[in-house]
């Protein structure tokens, strides 16, 4: 005898999903966000190696025009690029709805607003300090590009599309590498120091773009956001963190670039 639908017309399968639905769909929601992003970053630092020249005497270049001297034009690219990047985050959402969770069981919500706003600032302060005195020192070594985080043109919307781009960042970056990808990795078997590994060197690998530097310094923060969210088990913190430190690198970088003399400039 069939089962009735649900008024609405559809309805949750009561039967849990299989290793192999989980693994393919792991990868996919991989191979649309940030997958995707280490293999394009991995491409782009096999470039700058076997390029002649130090690496750090190459540059790159985040938050670029997208149609320079059409600041209309341009602003339309940007906001098309953040809406669209965020994607993969609601095929999230719709994946753990069909399990019959949801984004609030990676502590994605605004249930909490003032502790996670507290701690993210918190983390922020200690990673941003270390982190600034790191890629200095890996650029200074070699081992890093010099890392541009805005070129912009001065126009009314580059102070709001850089904070828009950096939220983006760390939303799509920590809802999909460590509250998604941590849940998935549990339920395919995978141990939680393997996963640990797995998250990190994820993170790491889509910043290989600017250099050996980029990699590790990225794989240890990931380390620390993994070891965060399994003490608070909430991504919530970790969003804010990552939002102050993009806003902070986009933002001063634009108010700082070319008016001290510590701050490299492509």
């Amino acid at each position: 005898m069939q089962a009735e639908a649900s008024p609405a017309g559809d309805s949750i399968p009561q039967q849990g999903l299989s290793r192999r639905m989980l693994r393919n769909e792991t990868l996919l929601v991989l191979a649309l966000s940030l997958g995707a992003s280490g293999v394009s970053a991995l491409i782009s630092f096999i470039g700058s190696v076997t390029k002649p020249g130090g690496l750090k005497d190459q540059a790159a270049t985040m938050n670029a025009s997208a149609a320079p001297g059409r600041p209309w034009l341009d602003l339309a690219w940007q906001l098309f690029g953040i809406t669209t990047a965020l994607v993969p985050v609601v095929l999230v959402a719709h994946f753990l709805l069909r399990e019959g969770a949801s984004l609030r069981t990676l502590g994605f919500d605004r249930t909490r607003p003032w502790p996670d706003l507290g701690r993210g600032a918190a983390i922020a302060a200690v990673i941003g300090s270390t982190g600034i005195a790191f890629y200095l020192a890996a650029r200074g070594l070699g081992f890093n590009l010099t890392v541009v985080p805005e070129a912009l043109p001065e126009v009314w919307w580059k102070y709001p599309v850089l904070i828009l781009s950096a939220i983006q960042n760390a939303v799509l970056e920590e809802v999909i590498v460590v509250g998604y990808l941590l849940r998935r990795l549990g339920r395919l078997g995978w141990t939680p120091t393997a996963a640990l590994l797995g998250s990190s060197v994820l993170r790491g690998s889509y910043h290989l773009y600017q250099g050996i530097g980029g990699f590790i310094g990225n794989m240890v923060m990931g380390v620390v956001f993994v070891y965060l969210y399994r003490r608070w088990g909430r991504v919530g913190p970790l969003v804010v963190a990552h939002s102050l430190l993009d806003i902070g690198a986009f933002v001063g970088y634009a108010l700082l670039a070319g008016k001290v003399g510590w701050l490299p400039t492509a």
